[in-house]
């Protein structure tokens, strides 16, 4: 373990690095300053972060210089995020790697905040006069962090171009749902070659027929929930899979860990439909059912693609990490400030959520560097391993047919 003085150096010059790194992305010295200020500021201890109090954490008489940074300062918060993408594929890539895609809200007061309005916050856990951002994170057995972010606007919003107007909303972005957002940073990352072997996400984005093609046609493999009205053909009629369940043989379930919680293993039964794919030698497609062990009735479902060859574990494993992006959202909220903005404008919300993503990093890959064996660095990941394109399944599956996975 290292002594707290060797600690202190190997941090120092990390953060010089790092300092450096997201500098790099801004022209004048002057703001390059007012960015190393604010990043200090997302890492430091206060309990607020705002840019009052950022302010006063740094030593700044006045909150200007950082208001101006996230307002009228000339810089671009989407080549400041493909860097955070590149440096966290750098220190934390692995070919194991899970992208998972969700949501969570910002609670706001008034009608000025660009995207707000009532509607479901799961922060709130109902609904909330609120913001709603659409994340994408990374984890790895280095680590757990953000790659990428987007805000959604409602129809209200993207319908009246003057209210747009006045909340600096360009006039080119127009409407767009959580699972085309989603989509959108999913393809960045894996066209920028982040190194994952899974996609996970919620039934927002698992109901999405588009999501999950555009998934397949890359031969990515993903686990994505799903709504228990979502369907599937089955003898050449379309049923909800809470029907298809009644199928499911008692001899097909087994019990597994879908990965350690808060209260040790997260323990439930599982079960695997498997569709046919007659045109796919490599890939297969169906829903895994996981049932809650206190109470039967409580049965979660979730859409898989994946190699034929992928043990049922490992396919529980993958449903099982969505949880990391929750930690990853109470990590950010609670270290480094993800909610504690006060801007009301699009670019101001970009702007602060870009930095708070990049100090969550730095901690995340501080954290793994300090928790590696001694002489191990953490390094670049290796290529992503692609499947032949022949094997690409094509079309929906006509029947469910009797093939459901009895392996344990």
């Amino acid at each position: 373990m290292h002594e707290p003085a060797a600690l202190s150096a190997v941090w120092a010059g990390a953060w010089t690095g790092f300092v450096e790194r997201v500098g790099n992305h801004f022209a004048r010295a002057e703001v390059r300053s007012h960015v190393a200020a604010y990043l200090k500021g997302l890492l430091s201890p206060i309990e607020r972060k705002n840019s009052w109090q950022l302010a006063e954490a740094v030593g700044d008489p006045t909150p200007y210089a950082l208001q101006h940074l996230l307002g009228r300062a000339r810089w671009d918060p989407d080549a400041v995020r493909d860097d955070l993408r590149a440096y966290v594929v750098e220190h934390l890539g692995h070919p194991t790697g899970v992208l998972a895609i969700d949501e969570t809200g910002f609670l706001k007061k008034g009608t000025q905040s660009a995207g707000v309005q009532r509607q479901y916050s799961g922060t709130a856990g109902r609904i909330e006069n609120s913001q709603v951002g659409v994340f994408l994170s990374y984890a790895t057995p280095r680590g757990r962090t953000f790659l990428d972010r987007a805000l959604y606007l409602p129809a209200s919003w993207t319908e009246d171009r003057a209210r747009c107007k006045r909340a600096g909303v360009p006039e080119d972005v127009t409407f767009a749902t959580k699972p085309q957002l989603a989509l959108h940073m999913l393809q960045r990352a894996l066209e920028a070659g982040v190194p994952a072997a899974w996609v996970v996400g919620d039934e927002v984005y698992g109901d999405d027929s588009k999501v999950r093609r555009w998934l397949e046609e890359r031969e990515q493999p993903y686990v994505l929930a799903v709504s228990s009205q979502h369907r599937i053909w089955n003898e050449w009629r379309q049923i909800p899979v809470s029907e298809l369940l009644q199928q499911v043989p008692a001899d097909a379930w087994h019990r597994l860990s879908a990965g350690d919680g808060a209260k040790g293993p997260r323990t439930y039964d599982w079960a695997f439909a498997r569709f046919p794919e007659a045109k796919s030698r490599r890939w297969q497609r169906g829903i895994l059912f996981r049932r809650s062990l206190a109470d039967p009735t409580d049965v979660a479902y979730y859409a898989v693609f994946a190699a034929k060859t992928t043990p049922s574990a490992e396919v529980v494993r993958a449903a099982g990490s969505r949880w990391s992006i929750e930690e990853c959202f109470e990590s950010a909220k609670g270290e480094v400030g993800l909610d504690h903005y006060e801007v009301r404008s699009f670019t101001g919300w970009y702007r602060h959520i870009t930095l708070a993503l990049f100090a969550h990093a730095f901690l995340t890959v501080q954290r793994a560097a300090s928790e590696a064996p001694a002489g191990k660095k953490i390094g670049r990941a290796g290529p992503v391993c692609r499947a032949h394109p022949a094997d690409r399944p094509r079309g929906a599956p006509s029947a469910l047919g009797a093939a459901v996975d009895r392996a344990g």
